[in-house]
């Protein structure tokens, strides 16, 4: 039964997913830092609300972190996280760089077909390893070889990010979302693979044929490049043993993580023993490397007596092979972005004679110490402390936010209620709850705070419909909220993805500003062909199945 707590829980929810899309910050009096609401801070200041307003308590709470209904956000965060050092690690080993010059190589000077490389590339690498590690390497790499070689980068980069999230839908630790499905419909982590090839293999085709329509004009792939040059894949393959280690331990863990699935075993076990393996192997090879004063990531090694941390990047022009003398189209100080570069570290503070107070001055030594201290232990373990960085830890307070205020909702009866809906939208037809999920998934991923919102959103409803349904119709509604939740970050706004948020933050570190009008414009004519033959394909699938 709906009341005022339930409504008064819904428009806080509704509120919270706002600030997610459009984060703001509030001004506050001079010396102290502004004040963001958004995606991490939104959604747990909602619950604080709601929490103070009664709208719900600590079971509910308990039940968003724990879980509910077979979905446990704990197992999920921990395989993803697991999952996502094993492939940053590997990605500073410099092997998707390496990949990507090789590709470059074999593409030659013929635009569209080095067009066609990359995307396969980088289809092949995000189906391996996740969307997140693609984005950050492929996006950096794209950026600095589109300025040498003088290509309009839009084209290049929307084929990029389409390629990243269409390729994670194919195994279940590609996207959160995946495993978020996998949990709650009680999905077989190997069958959901087997349901979701055909509907991946078909989008991804037609999303590369329809970005070659809109990108037909030679402006943004031209048919013949004026300054290919051949690049030198093994000078950018910083660490060539711990990128075989770190593929053979990642290719494991997934294997075996399909395999125990069938079992009942959850793969956070898994995932997470070779997750550790790895990290103490990261931090055993370090200390060998710097005891042994062997190369480390690329770079000389340092003495134990330096506290500095070297700043020379693998410049570009010392990996290409230029076919004459003619160097003007080389950039002189242009620099591939290694994976191992470190945010730069200001100078310690020094105190002179006319220092702030006894606090300040104090505070300004420990800093100077922590500063030092953060320095030699990158010199000294380069591995662990450039890739700690770069794991995604805003997804921990966003994601248990989301369970927590999607659990408030069924809480207050919302679930139910969007649960008669579906019910009378599609009268338990199959195919009618295939269409409506997958639009319905591909919309929310927009509005109701990234794909993740939209898959747990979708997930409890159809749940609460669950009594009313028969298993192919959960089982079709599950494989088509896969596609939705995959292509839908291929959306309209940044924010239907935490991939996307990334992708635009990389993209304005170096300079370049999409806006959200530029975003939705190029996504749009892939985001409607992806999504009519994916859930085209999924129809298929279950009138073959279920006949």
């Amino acid at each position: 039964m709906i009341t005022g707590y339930s409504v008064a829980t819904l428009v806080v929810f509704i509120i919270s997913i706002g600030f997610v899309i459009y984060p703001v910050s509030i001004p506050t009096p001079r010396r102290i830092p502004r004040i963001p609401i958004n995606l991490t801070t939104a959604p747990i200041l909602a619950i604080a609300i709601l929490w103070a307003a009664q709208c719900l308590d600590p079971a509910v709470i308990r039940g968003g972190i724990v879980g509910t209904d077979g979905v446990k956000p704990y197992n999920i965060l921990i395989l993803f996280f697991s999952l996502a050092y094993m492939a940053i690690t590997l990605d500073i080993t410099g092997i998707l760089q390496s990949a990507a010059f090789w590709v470059s190589n074999k593409g030659g000077s013929n635009g569209w077909k080095l067009y066609s490389y990359f995307y396969i590339m980088l289809t092949i690498l995000s189906i391996c390893l996740g969307n997140d590690p693609v984005i950050l390497s492929g996006t950096a790499f794209l950026i600095y070889y589109t300025k040498v070689a003088e290509l309009n980068h839009i084209s290049w980069l929307m084929s990029e990010f389409a390629a990243a999230n269409t390729a994670s839908m194919v195994l279940f630790v590609g996207n959160p979302t995946n495993v978020v499905i996998c949990e709650g419909f009680n999905v077989n982590n190997a069958a959901f693979t087997a349901y979701t090839i055909l509907p991946f293999i078909a989008c991804s085709v037609f999303c590369f044929l329809a970005l070659g329509g809109q990108y037909r004009n030679k402006k943004y792939v031209p048919r013949k490049l004026n300054h290919a040059t051949d690049l030198d894949a093994r000078s950018v393959l910083l660490d060539p043993i711990g990128a075989c280690v770190g593929s053979f331990m990642l290719a494991s863990a997934l294997i075996l993580c399909l395999v125990v699935s069938f079992f009942g075993i959850d793969v956070w076990k898994i995932s997470l023993p070779f997750a550790t393996a790895k990290f103490i192997y990261d931090v055993a090879w370090d200390h060998y490397r710097f005891v042994r004063k062997l190369p480390m990531l690329g770079r000389g090694q340092q003495g134990p007596e330096e506290n500095g941390v070297p700043s020379d990047d693998v410049m570009l022009q010392d990996a290409q092979t230029l076919p004459d003398d003619s160097s003007r189209y080389r950039q002189s100080s242009l620099p591939i972005p290694t994976n191992d570069k470190v945010d730069s570290i200001p100078n310690p503070v020094v105190v002179n004679n006319f220092s702030p107070p006894s606090s300040k001055v104090f505070a300004a030594r420990w800093r100077s110490k922590s500063i030092a201290l953060h320095k030699r232990l990158h010199a000294h373990f380069p591995t662990f402390f450039t890739a700690l960085p770069r794991l995604p830890f805003a997804l921990v307070p966003f994601a248990f936010s989301q369970f927590i205020l999607i659990e408030a909702l069924s809480y207050q009866g919302w679930m139910d209620v969007f649960g008669t809906w579906l019910l009378r939208a599609t009268h338990g037809d199959m195919y009618r709850t295939i269409w409506l999920i997958g639009v319905l998934g591909v919309i929310l991923c927009n509005v109701s705070g990234t794909n993740i919102g939209a898959t747990i959103l979708l997930t409890k409803v159809v749940r609460a419909a669950s009594p009313m349904l028969s298993d192919q119709t959960i089982r079709a509604a599950a494989i088509a909220l896969a596609v939705a939740s995959n292509i839908g970050a291929v959306s309209f706004t940044f924010s239907a993805s935490l991939a996307g948020l990334l992708w635009k933050g990389i993209l304005k570190q170096k300079g370049i500003i999409v806006k959200q009008t530029t975003f939705a414009y190029w996504n749009a004519l892939p985001l409607v062909v992806m999504m009519v033959v994916g859930l085209s394909v999924v129809c298929a699938e279950m009138a073959v199945l279920y006949p």
